[in-house]
């Protein structure tokens, strides 16, 4: 059948009984991933299946990871750069619409990741089978990318499982473990790994009929008159998560299926693409790709090999809590000391809700559970691996514990603070392994922020770093090597902001025009919103602290009232209700300063160039990975040092200077403006 065909990818084999299986092995890849090659084969087989048809055609994976991840995103830039977007996306939805348009069955067999253009090659399969494994993912996270699925996903899966289904699971970017695929219709049957193939060839043989509910739901969901009514409602929805001149790609989705929803497959793909392209050439899209390979690069750090098992962590507080909870739901032995056990319970507490929200399974729940030891009398000292220290930021009190701690800890122990902003160089001074001594700063919420910061100093081993970002990993975190110079990265970055806010909210700036602004550039948070959520008391500290750091004094807006620190009083610079904040009603006549905005982002911005140039991180793609991941600050800009790349460090700087005139030197641009 495939005589003359060079196949690097697939390997096909036409069984006794007349299917013919097709096994994706990606030649020169890991993974499944989609490139010109693996579809230009595709295709060529699918030419000759179409003259000759099997009984049956079966898709499965090569790899036992996974089914495709997707497209190889590796290629995008280089298909922009050489005008072939249209090109590369019209040639995908030929190839998948010749697959659906076979005259046999077709079964796709999903194990493991299926993303992307993984799940759009399945869709376009009469039937789909899933392993019932807990790896098994599938989703279409194109959003997440700056755009939407383009290869037919957008049009084929509304079609299946309704539009409201569709939509949520396209607008959102989350996956379906197979269960819940099967349950909303995405997949047919739900097998155990063994029995995948099986399944597949009773599906060629005898077929499949959904629930008449999701056959119903399938046809009148895309109705006219349904997308008339439903595509408003959506939109209204998708406006309270994102800002369509930040984030275009929802809103075109939405109204793409809006027009197109009811047309034939070849006009809807039609439109599908047209608009996919154009979302391809946005700044939107390729910083979201950008900041996709920027985590790929942190993913990437350190390995696999980190040498650990057991964590000991010492301070039951929030933070050290809900580190040692987390590192317990990874996998780790963990035990978590303080002075009394009244002081560790409420963070065991706080753990058992974590595993619950996190765990279904009531025997890995229980397992979880069971890796989280309370030790008072600190017994887990001479038994871990890793010691994480996450007392109160006081340097005597961390410099006293470390001596006690290495009296009793394992000679190959890893020692590490969560200091937010103590230089390291003074709290291993005194250390007597001061190689083996390094920073480990989460953010809080621990459960939420992806980001972890490795913080150096200039006694600490190279293979240190390394392990503890292996370590990051296998706790699924982010790491960042960075200096340990005052606040860090992040805080560093972050510290300037909250007090620009603090100032301009003492000036008498309504608090929610303060946060709007910062929204409006694209900001997850209001800084006053910030402050209060973080803390005054902690936002004075670290202020107080990098105010010194360059020379200045923290302004009296910054005093702090007993009761009054913020969410964790009720009461702060908003009121809080229920852990939401009470913003007062701001006149309708009310004008913000037109400079507002340049008071808020240009001081991050110049913090931003001063930690780049004082060596803070290796380079710029480090610093905006880690103030994305870390602040969340607008991710379709592509980081701050992007940013200011973007609008021109000239421009930017001359704004700087303006400001400084109006407000006084703490807006002087800081060094490293040039050099861009």
């Amino acid at each position: 059948m495939f005589d003359g065909l060079r196949l690097l990818h697939w390997k096909p084999e036409r069984r006794a009984d007349g299917v013919l299986v097709l096994t994706f092995d990606r030649a020169d890849k890991g993974v499944n991933a989609l490139s010109r090659a693996v579809i230009d084969e595709l295709d060529s087989m699918l030419e000759r299946i179409a003259l000759d048809l099997p009984k049956g055609v079966v898709i499965r994976s090569g790899k036992a990871a996974g089914f495709i991840p997707g497209a190889d995103i590796e290629t995008f830039g280089e298909i922009e750069a050489k005008g072939q977007t249209e090109d590369w996306i019209r040639r995908g939805q030929l190839v998948f619409q010749r697959l659906a348009e076979l005259r046999c069955p077709s079964v796709a067999v999903i194990h493991g990741h299926c993303m992307g253009g993984g799940t759009e090659i399945s869709l376009a399969c009469r039937y789909r089978v899933a392993s019932n494994d807990d790896s098994t993912r599938i989703g279409l996270p194109e959003i997440k990318l700056g755009i939407y699925p383009g290869w037919g996903g957008s049009v084929r899966m509304p079609r299946l499982i309704g539009a409201p289904a569709a939509m949520d699971l396209m607008l959102t970017g989350r996956s379906l473990s197979a269960s819940s695929a099967k349950a909303m219709g995405v997949v047919d049957r739900v097998v155990d790994p063994p029995m995948l193939l099986e399944a597949a060839l009773g599906l060629i043989q005898r077929g499949a009929q959904r629930p008449f509910k999701q056959r119903f739901m399938a046809w009148a969901t895309n109705t006219w008159l349904a997308r008339q009514i439903l595509a408003p409602q959506i939109v209204k929805a998708t406006s309270r998560k994102a800002r369509k001149e930040h984030y275009p790609a929802p809103f075109l989705l939405i109204s793409t299926w809006q027009r197109s929803g009811g047309q034939s497959i070849h006009a809807a793909l039609k439109a599908e693409a047209r608009s996919v392209v154009k979302l391809a050439q946005t700044s939107t899209a390729r910083n979201l790709i950008r900041v996709f390979f920027l985590m790929d690069r942190l993913k990437g750090l350190g390995g696999k090999d980190h040498g650990i098992s057991h964590v000991h962590v010492i301070g039951a507080g929030v933070m050290g809590g809900d580190i040692a909870a987390w590192c317990a739901l990874r996998g780790f032995e963990v035990t978590l000391q303080d002075r009394e056990m009244q002081y560790i319970q409420p963070a065991m507490d706080r753990a058992a809700k974590l595993f619950e929200k996190k765990i279904r399974n009531e025997t890995k729940r229980a397992a979880a559970t069971a890796r989280l030891n309370a030790d008072v009398e600190g017994a887990g000292v001479a038994k871990a691996d890793l010691i994480i220290e996450a007392i109160f930021e006081n340097l005597d009190a961390k410099r006293a514990l470390y001596a006690k701690l290495e009296e009793t800890m394992k000679p190959e122990a890893l020692l590490v603070s969560n200091t937010s902003s103590i230089p390291l160089t003074d709290l291993r001074a005194n250390l007597k392994k001061q190689s083996q001594f390094a920073g480990l700063h989460y953010f809080n919420p621990v459960a939420l922020m992806p980001l972890v910061e490795i913080v150096k100093h200039d006694f600490m081993a190279p293979e240190m770093e390394r392990r503890l970002a292996a370590f990051c990993r296998a706790i699924d975190k982010l790491p960042v090597p960075v200096a340990g110079t005052p606040g860090f990265l992040v805080n560093r970055i972050l510290a300037p902001y909250m007090l620009e806010a603090i100032l301009a909210h003492s000036e008498g700036i309504p608090g929610p025009v303060i946060d709007k602004t910062a929204l409006k550039f694209g900001m997850p948070m209001g800084p006053i919103e910030l402050v209060d959520t973080v803390g005054l008391d902690v936002a004075a500290s670290v202020g107080k602290i990098m105010a010194e750091f360059h020379g200045q004094s923290l302004p009296e807006a910054f005093q702090v009232e007993a009761g009054k620190r913020g969410k964790k009083d009720g009461q702060g610079l908003y009121t809080w209700k229920d852990g939401r904040a009470v913003k007062p009603e701001v006149p309708k006549d009310y004008e913000a300063p037109v400079d507002l905005e340049d008071r808020l982002i240009l001081a991050m911005l110049n913090e931003a160039m001063s930690c780049l140039h004082d060596g803070v991180v290796a380079d710029a793609d480090l610093l905006d990975a880690g103030v994305i991941f870390g602040t969340g600050f607008a991710p379709f800009r592509g980081g701050p040092i992007e940013h200011i790349k973007s609008v021109g460090a000239p421009e930017l700087k001359a704004r700087l200077e303006v400001l400084a005139a109006r407000y006084g030197s703490r807006f002087a641009p800081r060094p490293g403006w040039d050099a861009l």
